[in-house]
């Protein structure tokens, strides 16, 4: 491979909450491993792996100038993000007055809320859940209406659309959150089942806000389909979110976007972002956009793809060999695992805190899957070198599952 996704990065030190974090009590954090194992990180949903370098070469092209003042955002950021739609997913007839900055996908998700809905609304989403959706929404006063995804007899999580019609009809809805690809089950959506969701959601006069921060993140074999090219009804009803972070670990820069068609719902979502005064682009996180969305971007992402497609057929392989009673619906996006540890802990006599707190004490930082609301569920982040999840496993095999 070109770029490197075997080193081991020592993060320890360098703002990285996945590392410097344990045992603090934020954001869920796992609690530090007991003397004499260390910490493999394996909750907080960003990568152990180094950016693609032209992102750290944009930067420092646009250090090297010292001044840093007030600045709109250049017609090269809007061209960048057009091309990348483009090439990745071909999306044609995206133009820059489609897109709006917003400082995280969150915040963008809060805002197209706060104009299609009134507070104490009732909001359709898929459970499991991802848990940034279910703070934000109770947050901001809206009520969360759940619609469970289910296993169908391939063991792939498939949308109930009887029980989506049926509480959407009930409740009043007329918002919907969509994930995809879907955290925290990796589940990358067909065009048929967008379709008919996207139908239901017009028969109902539904809108949705498509969360697609996942969508470069496909694993070999499967093909993300933006939520809005599925119809022209589609295209205009969904507000998309992306950003470059998970795709290229620029979490910490801070710095999403959204692609909404709809001119009379693209202008009150702008106005409702703005009100706070505080959602505005930082220079070096557009820089580090442009960086991102380049051709070596998407040779990059291509390596990265295979890595995290090769890390998931270890991690599944592993747990059916080894962890009897423990089950995994094979991911197909993402880089995230959701282990149900139903019956497993049944058999053994183990509450879901217990199986985590024995991970935690000998270095698997693993994440609580009950707070996606998985019942008996861990969340396991596996974009990590392929050595350490190894090296993860082992632990779990000889400390936790084989007792």
């Amino acid at each position: 491979m070109k770029y490197d996704f075997t080193s081991v990065m020592d993060r320890r030190g360098k703002d990285a909450l996945a590392v410097d974090g344990l045992g603090s009590g934020q954001g869920f954090a796992p609690a530090p491993p007991k003397e004499g194992f260390d910490a493999i990180p394996m909750w907080v949903a960003d990568m152990n792996f180094p950016t693609v370098p032209t992102v750290t070469q944009a930067i420092m092209r646009r250090i090297e100038h010292p001044a840093f003042g007030y600045f709109f955002p250049m017609d090269n950021y809007y061209d960048a993000i057009i091309r990348w739609h483009e090439t990745c997913n071909g999306v044609t007839g995206l133009s820059k007055e489609h897109i709006g900055y917003a400082n995280g996908v969150l915040g963008g998700v809060t805002s197209a809320l706060n104009v299609l809905c009134s507070k104490g609304d009732n909001v359709l989403v898929h459970s499991p859940t991802y848990v940034g959706f279910t703070s934000s929404l109770t947050n901001n006063g809206y009520h969360i209406v759940h619609s469970p995804l289910v296993l169908d007899e391939n063991n792939v999580w498939r949308m109930d659309f009887a029980d989506m019609e049926r509480k959407i009809t009930e409740n009043q809805i007329h918002a919907a959150i969509l994930c995809s690809p879907h955290n925290p089950t990796g589940r990358v959506w067909e065009r048929w089942e967008l379709e008919r969701f996207m139908e239901l959601c017009r028969k109902h006069d539904v809108y949705v806000i498509s969360d697609e921060i996942w969508s470069d993140l496909i694993l070999e074999g499967y093909k993300h389909i933006p939520t809005q090219s599925v119809s022209e009804d589609a295209r205009q009803r969904t507000v998309a979110m992306y950003a470059p972070s998970k795709t290229f670990n620029l979490a910490g820069l801070v710095g999403s976007y959204h692609i909404i068609y709809n001119r009379w719902l693209r202008e009150r979502i702008d106005k409702e972002a703005s009100l706070s005064h505080y959602n505005e682009m930082n220079v070096l996180s557009m820089h580090a956009l442009m960086g991102a969305y380049q051709p070596e971007g998407h040779e990059w992402v291509d390596e990265l793809r295979q890595v995290l497609t090769g890390n998931v057929n270890y991690a599944c392989d592993y747990i059916a060999r080894h962890f009897d009673g423990a089950k995994v619906a094979k991911p197909q996006g993402t880089y995230m695992l959701f282990v149900d540890c139903t019956d497993w802990c049944a058999a053994h006599g183990k509450t879901i805190q217990e199986v985590l707190k024995a991970g935690w004490d000998v270095g698997v930082a693993w994440q609580d899957g009950t707070k996606f609301h998985g019942p008996c569920h861990i969340r396991m982040n596996l974009a990590l070198p392929l050595s350490r999840v190894q090296e993860a496993f082992d632990r779990l095999d000889k400390y936790v599952f084989s007792i």
